[in-house]
């Protein structure tokens, strides 16, 4: 589903109490100097070998120097032209105490999860994190897009098609390079907001070993590494094991998860639907089970639901590279993922109607008629539990052909599957409404006693399950030719051409059904083959042999690649970029392009999750609804839609990097960013009290919408949750009606600047730095409706900062480091007794003992994350937090060596 990620939460947690749709945020930052523009990097160790030969990935052949991957440019041993390239290196991997590669990217402030633990769950829309630069599209599509050595990854999920970061072990990855910039004239679809590729290592000799015990207030968790490898020169093989595992968080174990925000001057936001119960007659409240008038049973619906979910992870990576001959290289890598997800949600709560006909009626005043709201925590625990697997796999074997005169051939190709299967414990409403409707003992349910019902009756409520299961298949090919056309003063024009095909499927299979009955299973099966064909061209038009003082370098590029979906049409992209040094320590730069991405499989031919879907309960409503209205039904009209455009964007940027012989170890660069992203792939925030305080979100939901208009916008949708539309206009009528259909929405304008300042000094008795790197943005502007009017969101809900500032220096053996993690507060609107939330401010600690003296090439090391155990801003809303999170003060001990 990809397009809805908290509306699907929703969509499959039909009848829990208390949906909770949390985003787990609080991290693990690590400010280098790595994170900055990479060209320097590049250049300094490219220029001073030009001629080498590179493997199919734009690496430097094994035999002959160090691996260089290149990202954003097709061409070998160069640095893409005109771009900012944000670097973290395997040391600030290494430091970052990072368990898997999703923590690694929240440390990055570009990225839209930065500051937070993000985490995979065991539902149906929000299995896999997405991550998202510019926090471009956070509800719809992928505008990201994500790689492993240049290459793409098959997806996982049952309803979205996005590779999950996690299946690669930070232990194998090399370094990130992330870039901020439109990427599409390179790559393709998904490159938006830039490009994140995941270098993996692709050599090692001997064995290495690591191991981590986390620990913290109500948690534990532990991962490990183990990787052996040989290098025979020519070539090397080398395969790696990583396993990790964390026990889950409960909304109990962390206070400043509260639905109930009186204490702060906000509003209680516990429902009524708990055990006991409370029974409404003649508009009056009793709760159970004194049933005593004007008094109600509230409950926290956070309390028993996973703020963040336990996970077990298996991953294998290998990698062979080998040099057949002098002009011939191979190289392969596979790999092998599996995750289980176990997530405990509010245990499903239900509201209906009690007449007098039922045996178990109790008589209050002479209402024949009384209405219900409860919870089956009594009966079936404080929890519902979902379970989720997702399996993948890849092979990508990849070989270059030198061709002379500096002109390379590289030819990949790359498959991929993944098993993805979701179970979500719930209960059958219908079931529920026919007891609570039942006129005996042995077919009645009891809501002022569940235990007192018939167990028969329960076990029939209770036999209900949301499953799902998907397998994705993904297969590629590519060729890329590239050399020097042509040799000027300034240096060689360099050409890559190439042309690529490119294949996925979704087979997806929903039922809501009792336990493996899947009679009425949604089943649905999509494909889609893509036809490209690209070119780059370098034009070194100033070098070191025509450059002087003010112009000692000035490179031209440009790019365009052309794209045939087989079922959304054609798409043609272009991209220029300019680099210019006017001194030898420093460097401007700038980029034009134009990114899209199309819309995914889940979104638009696949229908495995279109229907209605009725909630007994309205947990998302206006600031002026009353309180009784959460007990009133909400309708969410939901699915795909094969109309999809593919989503579009313009991006520029101009920037300097900075590094003065003057004051060795000092770099400082700046980007200035503009992204115009348009058509975007969402849902209304039905989930977000701005839906009802933005104008521009009207069209998309009926407040007490009546039968005709509900059954109009149902057509011949399947209807889940209740037995029909009809039944909730008995004693009661529905809240809401939220049209949350995947479409084209309207357009996001940003712009902003990318900073970063470092400073590295060697001394005496080791050596010391320091860094402050992050984004500020300067405007951010979106329209909920194509040609609709721009709302200012820097003045509703989004903040302008995000960075990582940090202090560290090696003593001797001992290496340590301290990293501020900030994001912003903003301004809120549309939330009762609060106008602003406040910014986050994370403080990380990081040791390294080196043993080399008892133990080479081994060393301790101990991470503390959230130092001083703060909590996330205030909200007042139904979980009583945002602006990030954290699963407070987290201590890590581990060790690490090799042989």
């Amino acid at each position: 589903m990809r397009g809805d990620s908290a509306l699907g939460v929703l969509r499959f947690r039909s009848l829990r109490m208390g949906v909770s749709i949390v985003a787990l945020t609080g991290g693990l930052a690590w400010a280098s100097l790595a994170q900055a523009q990479t060209t320097p990097l590049l250049a300094a160790q490219t220029d001073s070998d030009p001629g080498r030969d590179l493997d199919p990935e734009g690496q430097a052949d094994a035999a002959t120097g160090p691996d260089i991957v290149v990202t954003g440019t097709l061409l070998r041993g160069v640095a893409p032209t005109g771009t900012n390239v944000i670097g973290v290196t395997r040391d600030d991997v290494l430091a970052s105490g990072a368990a898997s590669s999703n923590d690694l990217l929240a440390s990055i402030p570009q990225v839209g999860n930065f500051g937070t633990v993000p985490a995979g769950s065991a539902s149906f829309a929000i299995p896999v994190v997405r991550p998202n630069i510019r926090n471009l599209g956070a509800s719809g599509g992928v505008t990201t897009l994500v790689l492993v050595n240049g290459h793409r990854m098959v997806g996982a999920g049952v309803l979205q098609t996005t590779f999950d970061p996690s299946a690669i072990p930070p232990d194998i990855i090399e370094r990130v390079e992330v870039v901020p910039d439109g990427g599409s004239a390179i790559y393709g679809s998904d490159a938006i907001g830039g490009v994140i590729n995941f270098i993996t290592r692709k050599r090692f000799n001997g064995v290495g070993a690591s191991a981590r015990y986390s620990f913290g207030d109500d948690y534990r968790g532990v991962d490990g590494n183990l990787t052996v490898g040989r290098d025979w020169g020519s070539g090397s093989l080398f395969v790696s094991y990583a396993y990790a595992w964390h026990d889950n968080i409960l909304g109990i174990d962390r206070d400043y998860v509260t639905a109930d925000n009186r204490a702060k001057g906000g509003t209680d936001f516990r429902t009524t639907t708990c055990a006991p119960g409370t029974i409404t007659a003649a508009g009056i409240s009793y709760a159970l089970p004194g049933l005593l008038p004007n008094t109600s049973n509230l409950c926290d619906s956070n309390d028993y639901a996973d703020i963040y979910p336990r996970e077990r992870r298996h991953s294998v990576y290998a990698g062979l590279t080998q040099r057949l001959s002098d002009s011939v290289n191979f190289d392969m890598s596979a790999y092998w993922s599996r995750r289980d997800t176990t997530t405990l949600s509010t245990q499903s709560g239900f509201t209906g109607t009690i007449v007098f006909t039922n045996p178990y009626f109790r008589p209050i005043g002479v209402s024949p008629v009384q209405s219900v709201a409860l919870s089956f925590a009594d009966v079936f625990g404080n929890s519902a539990t979902s379970r989720a697997r997702f399996d993948s796999y890849g092979v990508t074997p990849s070989v270059s052909i030198g061709l002379g005169g500096n002109w390379q051939l590289r030819a990949m190709a790359n498959f991929g599957e993944s098993y993805n299967l979701v179970r979500e414990q719930t209960i059958n409403s219908t079931a529920a409404t026919l007891a609570l409707a039942g006129t005996t003992t042995a077919t009645a349910l009891n809501p002022y006693n569940l235990s007192a019902t018939n167990p028969a009756v329960l076990a029939t409520i209770a036999d209900f399950e949301n499953f799902g299961d998907a397998t994705q298949a993904l297969a590629e090919g590519r060729l890329i030719l590239d050399g020097s056309l042509a040799t000027l003063p300034g240096g060689d024009i360099r050409l890559a051409v190439g042309a690529e095909y490119h294949y996925e499927q979704l087979d997806s299979r929903i039922a809501q059904d009792r336990r493996n009955v899947f009679t009425s299973a949604i089943n649905s099966s999509a494909n889609r083959d893509v036809k490209s064909a690209y070119a780059e061209l370098l034009i070194p038009i100033f070098g070191a042999g025509n450059g002087g003082p003010g112009m000692r370098s000035l490179q031209v590029s440009g790019s365009v690649r052309h794209d045939d979906y087989s079922d959304v049409g054609g798409t043609t992209n272009p991209k220029v970029g300019v680099t210019y040094k006017p001194f030898e320590d420093f460097t401007l730069r700038g980029n034009y392009g134009t990114s899209f991405h199309a819309a995914s499989l889940a979104d638009t031919t696949s229908t495995a999750d279109s229907r209605v879907q009725v909630f007994l309960f309205s947990p998302y409503r206006a600031a002026n609804s009353s309180p009784l209205d959460i007990l009133r039904p909400m309708i969410v009209i939901a699915g795909g839609n094969p109309a999809l455009r593919p989503e579009k964007a313009d991006t520029w940027s101009v920037g300097f990097d900075w590094a003065p012989k003057a004051v060795p170890g000092l770099i400082a660069s700046a980007t200035y960013w503009n992204v115009k992203f348009t058509d975007a792939i969402s849902v209304p925030p039905v989930t977000s009290p701005v839906l009802y305080s933005d104008p521009n979100y009207a069209s998309y939901y009926i407040l007490s919408p009546t039968l005709a208009q509900a059954q109009a916008a149902a057509g011949n949708l399947l209807i889940t949750g209740a037995p029909n539309l009809a039944s909730l206009y008995v004693g009661t009528s529905p809240y809401v009606l939220f049209d949350a259909r995947r479409t084209n929405l309207g357009s996001v304008h940003t712009d902003g600047i990318d900073f970063n300042l470092g400073y590295a000094h060697d001394t005496g008795f080791g050596s010391i730095n320091a860094n402050i790197s992050g984004t500020y943005t300067l405007n951010r502007k979106s329209s909920a409706v194509a040609g609709g009017p721009f709302s200012d969101n820097l003045k509703n809900g989004v903040g302008r900062t995000a960075l990582v500032a940090g202090v560290g220096a090696r003593v001797g053996d001992l290496t340590g480091r301290a990293t501020l993690n900030y994001r912003g507060g903003y301004p809120i609107l549309g939330i009762p007794s609060q106008s602003h939330v406040s910014s986050f401010k994370t403080v990380d600690l990081f040791f390294s003992y080196d043993l080399g003296a008892l133990i080479p090439n081994s060393s301790l090391t101990l991470n503390v994350d959230n130092v001083f155990d703060q909590d996330p801003p205030y909200l007042n809303s139904a979980n009583g937090y945002t602006n990030g999170s954290t699963l407070g003060r987290i201590v890590s001990v581990g060790v690490r060596t090799e042989f």
